[in-house]
């Protein structure tokens, strides 16, 4: 870009004289065109820019809000959960706890701990629609889980005052494992693997090499110690209360453990082998609740943890054959 030829005219002469440049002056000219060029320019660029895409400071804003949202879906999964092991603390609660102490269960209904009326979540609605349904479900979910975990509380603190109140029962409540061997199968329909069929199994087979030492899982009396049909030598405790636990294919009594001999929890009482139907040497065990049998899993409360009774849960869910 260069200076234009410009004229002056001259009174004098009486003519029009062309206005002499130099070198100096198109450079600045020819400069100062070109940096009024690029301001302008600049300017209609950054504007673009800023409508189209935001000032720094909105990009910014944008960029924060889609962290918060990112962050907010990873507090979803974790609600989620956390919301699961409320929900199997509560399967505990009712059909362990209370079920062994013979307490009132609390309905799933009750435990929801839903709540009704206006829309108190409404006031989201200002946002965006997607900022909205994650704010929405966040705080919702958050107050019914807070809502159960109180709930959860006060069932233990009844749970433990009924303990208080009830202790000489607990004691005679068959709480312990009888053997220290791992359970290998579990109470339901199983295979049998002498006779080759499906049939119930009224309790859990723990693993235990002949000799094993063998305990009373509850304060009680003993009622039977004779061999019993398919059972082979069989161990009978009546704990009252109406509990009775059953210990099969034993190799011996201990010393002193006959008929009406009393025993607390936690006593030797006999020694398992491989007596009656069997494959192997094991401890088969009952727990009877008023003259039927029922689930022994639900009853290793006291020397069990919870990761224990996870695993042991886990083992008689997939393996469908027992060991008598």
């Amino acid at each position: 870009m260069s200076l234009n030829d410009y004229y002056y005219y001259d009174e004098q002469n009486c003519e029009f004289v062309s206005v002499e440049y130099n070198n100096l002056e198109r450079i600045v000219y020819t400069a100062c065109l070109w940096i009024l060029c690029g301001v302008v320019l600049s300017g209609i660029g950054i504007s673009i820019l800023s409508y189209s895409i935001g000032t720094p400071a909105e990009i910014a804003l944008k960029a924060e809000n889609h962290e918060l949202v990112s962050q907010f879906k990873k507090t979803k999964k974790t609600i989620k959960g956390l919301n699961q092991k409320v929900q199997k603390l509560a399967h505990s609660d009712n059909d362990i706890y209370r079920s062994v102490l013979g307490m009132d269960q609390i309905s799933y209904d009750e435990r929801k701990a839903g709540v009704g009326g206006a829309d108190i979540y409404s006031k989201f609605d200002a946002y965006s629609q997607n900022t909205a349904d994650i704010l929405k479900w966040t705080a919702q979910n958050l107050d019914n889980l807070e809502r159960k975990v109180n709930i959860q509380k006060l069932s233990f603190k009844e749970i433990k005052s009924y303990y208080n109140k009830n202790k000489k029962k607990m004691k005679h409540i068959p709480a312990i494992k009888p053997t220290k061997g791992i359970i290998l199968s579990g109470f339901g329909m199983r295979y049998h693997p002498v006779l080759h069929y499906r049939r119930m199994h009224n309790g859990l087979d723990f693993r235990a090499d002949v000799g094993s030492k063998v305990y009373s899982t509850g304060d009680g009396v003993v009622k039977y110690t004779k061999r019993k049909g398919t059972f082979g030598r069989l161990l009978i405790i009546d704990h009252g209360f109406g509990y009775e636990t059953y210990y099969a294919h034993l190799s011996a009594f201990a010393k002193g453990i006959k008929p009406g001999t009393r025993v607390k929890r936690g006593d030797l009482v006999a020694f398992t082998g491989e007596t009656g139907l069997v494959t192997g040497p094991h401890l088969h065990y009952e727990v009877h609740k008023n003259g039927k049998p029922v689930n022994p899993l639900n009853y290793l409360f006291a020397d069990t943890s919870p990761q224990e009774y996870m695993m042991y849960k886990n083992i008689v869910e997939n393996n469908n054959k027992s060991l008598d």
